[in-house]
This record gives C-alpha cells, sequence and structure tokens, in this order.
C-alpha cells in the first residue's frame, strides 16, 4: 500500500513544469521529470505547418476533419521531437505497430503517443520508458458508461456534481485510463475501463505506470502515462 508520504514524493516527481523554452506561441510542452515530455495545442494553431510527405501518405481518403486533425496531432510530435532531439528526429519516419501505436524505427529508445479530439491534439514522448497520452472533449456520460468505467465511490462522487462539471471529470479520469492503456501498447484490449482513477486526482499509480492529469495546464482534458524507469 502506497503511503501518504509517497503519495507526496511522488506528486513532487511527476508534477508537470512548462519548457520555457518553447518558441511556438500557444503551444503548451511540459516535461514530467528526466524522461518524459507532452505537447499539446488546438488544431488551428499548427495549421500553417506544411505536413510531411511521409504523414499525408497515411490519412488516405479520411475526410477532411479526421485528416486535418490527424496531420496537427503528427506536425506537434515532430515539433516535439525536433525541439527534445534535434531536427534530423523532427523529420524521421513515424510507423505505426499492427495495434496502431506509433513508434520510431529510426529512434528505438524512443517512444511516442498521440492524441486528438474535436480540434485539440496532444503528443508525448518517452527517453527510454513507454510512453501514452489522451486528450478527450466532455461529451455527455450516459449512467451505463459510468457504471462501467468508474468505481461505486467515484460514481458517487460524480454523482453529486451538476451535469457538465460531471462530464468534464469523467473526461478527466477517461484520459488516465487510455493513456495508461497507450502505454502499455494494449490499447482497448487493455480494458481501460477497469483502471481505477479516483475523482479529482492529479496523478497516480497503476501496475508499473505512474499517470499524471494535465490539470491547470490543459483546458481541455488531457493525461500522460508513462512507465516508471530507473533513475
Amino acid at each position: 500500500m502506497v503511503t501518504a508520504r509517497q503519495r507526496t514524493a511522488l506528486a513532487c516527481r511527476a508534477r508537470p513544469r512548462r519548457d520555457p523554452t518553447g518558441r511556438h506561441r500557444g503551444i503548451v510542452r511540459l516535461r514530467l521529470g528526466a524522461r518524459v515530455r507532452v505537447a499539446l495545442a488546438e488544431q488551428r494553431l499548427l495549421a500553417h505547418l506544411p505536413p510531411a510527405p511521409a504523414d499525408l501518405a497515411t490519412v488516405g481518403d479520411l475526410p477532411a476533419g479526421p485528416r486535418a486533425e490527424r496531420l496537427a496531432a503528427r506536425a506537434l510530435l515532430r515539433l516535439l521531437l525536433a525541439t527534445e532531439l534535434g531536427r534530423a528526429a523532427g523529420a524521421t519516419p513515424i510507423a505505426a505497430r499492427d495495434g496502431g501505436q506509433p513508434h520510431l524505427p529510426e529512434w528505438p529508445g524512443i517512444s511516442v503517443s498521440l492524441s486528438h479530439d474535436a480540434g485539440t491534439v496532444a503528443a508525448a514522448l518517452g527517453r527510454g520508458v513507454p510512453v501514452g497520452v489522451d486528450v478527450q472533449v466532455p461529451v455527455p456520460a450516459p449512467p451505463a458508461l459510468l457504471r462501467r468505467c468508474c468505481a461505486p465511490a467515484v460514481r458517487a462522487a460524480l454523482d453529486r456534481l451538476p451535469a457538465p462539471a460531471r462530464d468534464r471529470e469523467f473526461a478527466w479520469i477517461w484520459t488516465v485510463q487510455e493513456a495508461c492503456v497507450k502505454a502499455t501498447g494494449a490499447g482497448l484490449a487493455g480494458r481501460p475501463w477497469a483502471i481505477p482513477v479516483p475523482a479529482g486526482r492529479r496523478t497516480g499509480r497503476w501496475a508499473d505506470l505512474r499517470w499524471v492529469s494535465l490539470r491547470g495546464h490543459s483546458r481541455v482534458p488531457a493525461s500522460v502515462a508513462h512507465v516508471v524507469g530507473t533513475r
């Protein structure tokens, strides 16, 4: 069992810090310890960036909306890679594993994750540790979904909130669950709805993962998870 002192120490290690070297206005870049970097942005802020030809090949015949959103997420990842690892990394091929998880064939020691929803995009990279990121614009959460994804005590806490606040809080919970299964590489097969996430919590642990909700840094619910590496 994790003690109160251990939880406090965990929160201090995992607390996101804004990166002061960001050069692109409106893009939030955060550091989570020595190994993990996260970037978030509104899709419109990336519209001026020409998509990489290799990325254009991945969107195929997608409708205009999903196509633009996916390209924006990849553009954000490329900015993050270039900032952290140099210009060559920003132009590196981005491939996909059988389950759809992105990876960098030319940078096997770097893990990456992407997310996008309703005009907001997020990207994360981990140095030597698997990482997952998820962003979710709040939508009405039906009772059946809350029963499936939340423990009884969490559902009771959500039920005490007005509907808009309840839906927003559930979106925070869901981004943690999604980020965790992305970090493991399991995706939906990892049963994200079974991962326990307390309401209102900024950071926590599940299995061998540490997760952080980017509350106070993102107006849209977004969370990142990564395998706990050795220091």
